[in-house]
């Protein structure tokens, strides 16, 4: 399966990213992507931007050395009622929005309350991707998470980065492929590189994807198409 989009990237307004966003989107022109998301951390994060980096967003060109640039954000849940660390204000002007647990931000709890904090999430109109939900030092309810998703048309990332630094989170990501295969819930792809070099490696993505075999319409980042259309919903339901 091709995958042409990275929705998961990292800039040095991370604090602790190492490539500007043209490095990031002349690497991604290597690799045969042809969108990648900007995802900084949200300013809970030590060392990431403050508030106007998300602001000023749209000084950034749509495209960079042929690549479409997103922007957007990795949002840190900062409480287990699923509360995340921008105002819908900035959340607003954004393109994709993604939100995950980071144990700077918030001190790992229960089964229960991880999964309420990700179903809050999900919930959440602003928000549009569970990022690296198979993360076991936040363990959830799978299920009850990707049915969150399926009621919310939301997004479920697969990180190819997990797979190195959150250790047993293949077991996870296998079983939440499983299950969004079962309920229909779309999934999107992200590399989480903390360096140009790593944009749109997606080794251990495909493989599971390969294992489990994925339907190709449930995987957005298979075209620039399914990936506009996604953007597009967005904007649609945040108009509401």
């Amino acid at each position: 399966m091709n995958l042409i989009a990275d929705t998961h990237t990292h800039t040095i307004s991370s604090g602790h990213a190492y490539s500007t966003i043209q490095e990031n989107a002349r690497e991604a022109y290597e690799n045969g992507i042809k969108m990648i998301n900007m995802s900084d951390h949200g300013p809970a994060m030590n060392g990431a931007p403050f508030l106007y980096h998300f602001g000023n967003l749209g000084v950034i060109p749509q495209v960079l050395y042929g690549v479409r640039i997103i922007k957007g954000v990795e949002l840190n849940i900062v409480s287990y009622d699923g509360e995340v660390d921008l105002p819908r204000r900035y959340l607003k002007g954004l393109e994709l929005v993604l939100a995950s647990f980071h144990d700077i931000c918030i001190v790992p709890s229960t089964v229960e309350n991880h999964t309420r904090a990700a179903i809050k999430v999900l919930e959440n109109p602003y928000i549009d991707v569970l990022a690296h939900p198979g993360n076991p030092q936040f363990q959830i309810d799978i299920e009850k998470v990707v049915k969150a998703a399926k009621e919310n048309n939301k997004l479920i990332e697969i990180n190819n980065h997990s797979f190195y630094v959150r250790k047993g989170s293949e077991n996870n990501c296998r079983e939440i492929l499983r299950m969004c295969k079962e309920y229909g819930v779309r999934i999107t792809t992200g590399s989480d590189a903390h360096i140009s070099f790593n944009i749109g490696k997606f080794e251990n993505v495909k493989r599971l994807i390969a294992e489990v075999d994925m339907p190709e319409k449930l995987v957005i980042t298979t075209s620039v198409e399914k990936m506009e259309d996604y953007l597009l919903e967005r904007q649609n339901r945040i108009k509401r």
